[in-house]
């Protein structure tokens, strides 16, 4: 899998396009621990993060889980590790990772927009399934289904460091052809340097957008109980409990 530009080449960059302390994690996080601890079957004390890109939600998190985070690129990573110092960072795919031990409860937010194929998300639902143990949950958190998704939605963003520096960027999502399982989310983000100079970096990401009905056939085949839970920013929130 191709590593974005956001998530290698300008990681660094990464708490000024997206800073932690933004109101969006902390409710990422509220919700994740009340929705995982309703659906263990005893209150979870480990959590394996899939796809845990700079540590921003796993930030908030922390406090009330002992946290295990895996990511591919190890650019994030190393932006995670100076955020999350005391929580384990592992370098994998979510698709084949193997960590030979089982926990709690396990987190998979908008890192599975990334499987773009039935067989990407149904390798990455079954890894997640494997790492956690009977009478625990996993929680998908997809930015989208097919049922939800807005072609041309757009959004925009950015912080400013104390030095100077600084991020801006928009975000344009389009769906070049609505027949198959994807579209692309492009980003053109400007980059200012301390020393006042300035440059622009154009990114695109391929995502999957599969329906629900998909999730649920897919999850269920896997061996989980699921229930879909909305929230108030329109996600659909897969909460998946493995039998005991």
């Amino acid at each position: 899998m191709a590593v974005p530009k956001m998530y290698s080449g300008v990681a660094a960059w990464w708490p000024l396009i997206s800073a932690p302390a933004d109101d969006d994690y902390v409710e990422d996080a509220r919700l994740a621990r009340q929705l995982l601890e309703q659906a263990c079957d005893a209150r979870p004390s480990t959590l394996l993060e899939l796809g845990s890109g700079g540590g921003n939600t796993a930030s908030h998190l922390k406090a009330h889980f002992d946290m295990t985070l895996v990511d591919l690129s190890p650019e994030m990573l190393e932006v995670s590790r100076a955020l999350n110092p005391e929580c384990e960072h592992v370098q994998g795919d979510m698709r084949s990772i193997r960590l030979g031990r089982v926990f709690d409860a396990v987190y998979v937010h908008d890192a599975i927009m990334y499987m773009t194929s039935e067989a990407d998300l149904r390798a990455a639902i079954e890894r997640a399934h494997g790492h956690c143990r009977p009478g625990g949950a996993v929680l998908f958190v997809p930015d989208c289904v097919r049922e939800s998704f807005q072609e041309g939605e757009t959004t925009h963003g950015g912080e400013d460091a104390p030095d100077g520096r600084g991020v801006r960027f928009l975000e344009w999502d389009m769906d070049p052809d609505p027949g198959d399982d994807q579209f692309t989310t492009h980003y053109v983000m400007i980059f200012r340097e301390a020393d006042g100079s300035t440059r622009i970096e154009h990114d695109v990401h391929t995502c999957g957008l599969f329906g629900r009905d998909t999730w649920l056939r897919i999850l269920r085949d896997v061996g989980f109980e699921v229930r879909i839970v909305p929230d108030q920013w329109r996600t659909d929130n897969f909460v998946a409990k493995r039998p005991t």
